[in-house]
Order: structure tokens, then C-alpha cells, then sequence
């Protein structure tokens, strides 16, 4: 009797281990797959702003951190944008900073890393994702900035924006902006406030992952719509 057991129990086992082993390659397979998709040649630089000690704008009923956000609708727009071909660069990946734990001036040193991904990424876009806020609760909608005098930064400004107003319902205009990270290099840069966390009704879709998900999807189709119609071989 003692033997039969043993002898099922090794059997078990070993159904157990190729079970795992066959989901392992199934999920391996499926997330290969995924990225195996004609290349465009194109880089996109996203910044997920701020991170570490920089929570940026906190949430006014959920207390939830702007760079916990960002990071999350970073991380979904780089998916997108890695199904459909396009190289990706991200400057922030965990919510640490960019800066060492003894460095003084934590924010310069920050930015000054994110300038460098930036310059070294010889990117063909950079888009910096942030959330919004204001004094008083009534605002609402998501908006780009692109860097003062920069004309293809507006035009591409003014499509993503456009895209915005199709998918997410904001009725608000791109503007120029005196941001640092519009001006890191020569590639046209936008920062797209995706909403106020300081308006309870917005910064409830905000903490919500299916409607970060949305704006991520809203951001890479305003990329794509941008770059594809200066790239006529992109499809």
C-alpha cells in the first residue's frame, strides 16, 4: 500500500510540474508574441514625472500620489506602443527618483538624469505624463503642453490634444508650456496632464486602473496618429 501511495504521489508531481511548465511557455509564448510585430524605426522617450521624495500633486480625497499614477499610465502607454513596433525609453520604471540616497539637491539631480535618457535616447518623440491640479474643486479634463516656440511641437500638441477630446470628453486647447522637461533636447516634446487629482470626481476615474488603462490608449493613438502621418510606411 505504502508503494502505491508513493507511486501516485510521484505521478501527481510530475502531472503538477508539466502543468506548470506548459503554462510557463503558454504565458511566455503570449507576451513574445506580443512584441513580435514589424519594428517602425521609431523611439519614444516616456517620462513618468516626478517619483521618490517628488509625489507631485496629491489626490484631495484618496491622498493617492500623482507619481504612482503617472507611473502607472507610463508603464501602460509603453505596452501599446511596444505592441504596435515602436522602441520605447522610459526615464522612470519603479517609483524611486532618479538620485542616489545621499544626494543633496534630489530634484536637480533628478531632472538632470532625466534630461541625459532623454539626450542619449535619440528619440524621435518624448512625452512626459503628469496630473493636474488647482485651488479650487471644478476643474476637470485632460490637456498638452508642448515647448514655447517650438511650431512642430504645437502641431503635434494640437493632434494629441484633438485625440484626447475624442476619447476622454475634455474640452480644453493645447498650450505652450515653460516646462524643463519640454526643453531637454531638440525632440519634440509634450507633457500631457492626464486630469486634477484635486477635483474628487475626476481624481476618482483617476485611481482607477481601467481609466488609466483609457488614457494610456488615448495617448498612444494620438503617438501613433502623429508619427504615422509623417511616416506613411507605418501602419
Amino acid at each position: 500500500m505504502f508503494l502505491l501511495l508513493k507511486k501516485r504521489n510521484i505521478i501527481i508531481g510530475l502531472i503538477v510540474v508539466a502543468l506548470t511548465v506548459s503554462l510557463c511557455l503558454a504565458v511566455t509564448a503570449t507576451v513574445t508574441s506580443a512584441y513580435s510585430v514589424p519594428k517602425t524605426g521609431i523611439t519614444v522617450v516616456i517620462d513618468a514625472g516626478h517619483g521618490g521624495a517628488d509625489g507631485g500633486v496629491v489626490g484631495v480625497t484618496t491622498s493617492v500620489k500623482e507619481s504612482d499614477v503617472n507611473l502607472s499610465i507610463a508603464r501602460s502607454l509603453k505596452h501599446f506602443l511596444k505592441t504596435k513596433g515602436y522602441d520605447v525609453v522610459m526615464t522612470r520604471t519603479t517609483t524611486d527618483g532618479l538620485y542616489g540616497m545621499t544626494t543633496k539637491n534630489r530634484k536637480l539631480k533628478d531632472m538632470q538624469e532625466r534630461k541625459k535618457i532623454i539626450e542619449n535616447a535619440n528619440a524621435d518623440l518624448v512625452v512626459s505624463i503628469h496630473c493636474n491640479s488647482y485651488p479650487r474643486a471644478d476643474q476637470t479634463g485632460a490637456q498638452v503642453f508642448y515647448a514655447p516656440g517650438s511650431v512642430d511641437g504645437k502641431q503635434k500638441a494640437e493632434v494629441m490634444q484633438s485625440v484626447l477630446k475624442d476619447t476622454l470628453g475634455t474640452t480644453r486647447s493645447a498650450m505652450s508650456g515653460d516646462y524643463f522637461i519640454l526643453q531637454c533636447s531638440a525632440v519634440p516634446s509634450l507633457l500631457v496632464e492626464c486630469g486634477f487629482l484635486t477635483t474628487p470626481s475626476e481624481e476618482k476615474l483617476l485611481v482607477s486602473s481601467e481609466y488609466q488603462e483609457k488614457i494610456a490608449y488615448s495617448i498612444f493613438t494620438g503617438i501613433h496618429t502623429m508619427l504615422s502621418s509623417d511616416n506613411p510606411s507605418i501602419t
